[in-house]
């Protein structure tokens, strides 16, 4: 056990040379403040890379101001709300500064949502009187849209984009024909406006900037996040809440502006699509947008064309790029940093990843919807140690304590993480009770992870507060066991859950779903599953060994890549 203390942050002494807890005044601005000098004096310079079409800082510039006249043409004002259901093409970065420079609020709403969840996430926007407007594909519009939207009532206009809007007219029509890109009808919405992105917006409207005062303390997101349990919730993040995070993320990583390239396979409604991606605008950094992130032979074909200096994914992605032949036959000369973002990301893979990118190149970093996204982070330059998120970062004040006292962990031992720092959010909307059981009178922010400190201050994510498994009354910690059994040759995927013991009420039994690896060979699946459950006998402390395994075709994985558990014990 440690003598260290959470409050010493004895963990700065293992943070790259030269960092230190920034000055505020410099996030005390608002995002699209942030974004002029690349808008306007990297006019020339690529933005976006989309299916072969580029476009460059400046035409950005002039499609979003299109975009915020449309807006206020329209009747949106300040803190009215523009939810964007886009997947990642420029129509979304497009809508999303628009939106930002006149002071509407943005909020993600994910394409591979279900008509019921968009129409929730829409009347919750809209339950304070605020008006909303929703950018969609007319895709989802036929398919979603058109059937819910008698059922909102704040929403008052829907922009309809297409994947191909921008793509060349023959390539548009092929990739109809061919049913790459989708289509649906777009019909007129009682008592709604419905237009068309490219013919009513960038075809029509002024592109001179808007003259609205945006300041640190107005809304920029309200972004929601699931959860394990209850409804969506929406997290409400201001311009000083983003831009707070990015300069103390960009100083951490030692990034500047230059003639940098970037590609993630992280959607943008996602926070941690979306963060990169304000990274990207505010340095000046093209972006190769990926619209779908599971075709990793356009991901490879982008890598080897634009060359990027950082790649970022959900481990998920980069375990499916790792079982595409191109990837490893590339050139990552150029490639400085891989981050993995989101979930657990298995050590062996981790180390099967450096071998293909180079040494030391893996950074794995922690954040949440509610922060911003990130708090902790591993080295830039100093160690990064496989298996660990890293380092509180700077201007963030961090601890773990026992999740049912509250009362702090020793250093060394299982704790829940909460953090407090500039980029951590107001509260959930629409929700006090549960801002108020989210962050406590101190301003810390209970994540809900639980994590184990070192020594040195590196975190490791044992796992979620409502993943703990309870086991005659020891704490079994999925994501550890799953750590250790991943490691089995036949293990591709693996999840655990706790399921009740008819025979001790209040106690649960470790139940382990198995994706295998296809290239594993076997005789039968009880033999298989014996052999599995020896391998975590060996590796293992009893009460953590799964007494039940189900081999399972594929494991369920929520929109970004990270394991459904919600599904798994709906089972």
């Amino acid at each position: 056990m440690s003598e260290k203390t959470y409050d010493s942050k004895f963990w700065k002494n293992n943070w790259d040379e030269g960092l230190k807890d920034l000055d505020p005044s410099v996030w005390e601005k608002s995002f699209p403040d942030s974004l002029r000098k690349s808008l306007v004096e990297d006019k020339d310079k690529i933005a976006l890379a989309f299916l072969g079409v580029e476009i460059t800082f400046g035409e950005l510039e002039l499609y979003s101001n299109q975009f915020a006249n449309m807006l206020l043409d329209h009747g949106f004002k300040k803190g009215d709300v523009v939810g964007i259901n886009l997947a990642n093409i420029p129509e979304y970065v497009i809508a999303l500064i628009g939106t930002h420079k006149i002071g509407c609020i943005v909020s993600g709403v994910s394409p591979l949502m279900s008509a019921v969840q968009i129409q929730y996430q829409l009347n919750d926007l809209g339950a304070q009187g605020k008006k909303v407007a929703l950018v969609t594909l007319d895709a989802i519009f036929e398919a979603h849209i058109a059937k819910i939207a008698d059922k909102i009532d704040q929403l008052k206009l829907v922009v309809v984009a297409n994947v191909g809007g921008f793509l060349p007219k023959f390539k548009q029509i092929l990739g109809k024909l061919l049913g790459k890109i989708p289509k649906g009808k777009v019909t007129p919405l009682p008592g709604k406006t419905v237009i068309e992105f490219h013919k009513d917006i960038l075809q029509k409207y002024p592109t001179d900037l808007p003259d609205v005062k945006v300041g640190p303390d107005d809304l920029a997101f309200i972004q929601y996040t699931g959860g394990t349990t209850g409804p969506p919730k929406g997290a409400m993040l201001t311009h000083r809440n983003a831009v707070s995070d990015l300069l103390i993320v960009q100083s951490w990583l030692d990034w500047e502006r230059g003639n940098y390239f970037a590609l993630s396979g992280f959607p943008f409604f996602h926070i941690a699509g979306l963060f990169f991606c304000e990274n990207c605008l505010y340095l000046g950094w093209g972006q190769c947008l990926i619209p779908n992130p599971r075709d990793t032979k356009h991901i490879c074909d982008e890598l080897e064309e634009y060359k990027p200096t950082a790649l970022v994914n959900v481990p998920s992605l980069f375990q499916i790029l790792l079982k595409e032949p191109k990837f490893a036959e590339l050139d990552h000369s150029s490639l400085e940093v891989c981050i993995s973002a989101a979930s657990p990301f298995p050590k062996e893979s981790q180390v099967e990843l450096e071998k293909i990118v180079g040494e030391g190149k893996l950074l794995e970093v922690y954040g949440m919807t509610e922060c911003s996204p990130l708090t902790v982070m591993n080295p830039s330059k100093g160690e990064k140690k496989l298996g660990h998120i890293g380092l509180p970062i700077m201007n963030v004040d961090l601890k773990l304590v026992d999740p049912e006292t509250d009362k702090e962990v020793p250093v060394g031992e299982a704790g829940e993480i909460l953090v407090r720092g500039p980029m951590v959010m107001q509260g959930y909307y629409n929700k006090p009770e549960e801002t108020q059981k989210a962050i406590d009178d101190d301003k810390f922010m209970h994540t809900g992870d639980v994590a184990i400190m070192d020594d040195m201050g590196y975190l490791r994510i044992v796992d979620r507060t409502k993943d703990m498994i309870i086991v005659s009354g020891y704490k079994v910690f999925s994501s550890k066991v799953e750590d250790s059994l991943s490691k089995h040759p036949a293990v591709e995927l693996i999840a655990l859950i706790g399921v009740p013991n008819p025979d001790r009420p209040g106690s649960e039994i470790v139940k382990a779903y198995i994706q295998l690896d296809p290239s594993f060979e076997y005789t039968s699946i009880d033999q298989l599953k014996e052999e599995i459950e020896e391998f975590a006998r060996e590796n293992c402390a009893p009460y953590e060994v799964p007494k039940i395994i189900e081999i399972t075709e594929e494991i369920p994985l929520t929109a970004v890549g990270k394991i459904d558990k919600k599904v798994l014990r709906k089972k």
